[in-house]
């Protein structure tokens, strides 16, 4: 399968797992994939949370990873993509 072009959608304090894992196992398999966020820009930093369970079983929240948008949110076009990926 020739690779593909994926827009993947996410928000401030996105789940950092949603993000990362999904790039990287996307880009592992020779697609592309541009991560955008509305009112962002290319290069601007994007917040990410991390969720996990500690001890019995209490749920916690804490802040992730920065995370560097690589598309800008108002420059992209639907039509040259072949998915569309939406975190959260």
């Amino acid at each position: 399968m020739a690779g593909k072009k994926i827009l993947m959608l996410v928000g401030e304090f996105s789940e950092e797992y949603e993000i990362f894992v999904f790039e990287q196992a996307m880009h592992a398999v020779g697609h592309t994939v541009h991560v955008v966020c509305p009112d962002k820009k290319a290069g601007d930093i994007l917040k990410t949370s991390l969720h996990d369970f500690e001890g019995h079983q209490t749920y916690t929240e804490k802040l992730g990873h920065d995370y560097i948008l690589n598309k800008t949110f108002a420059e992209v076009k639907p039509d040259d993509y072949d998915a569309v990926y939406a975190a959260g």
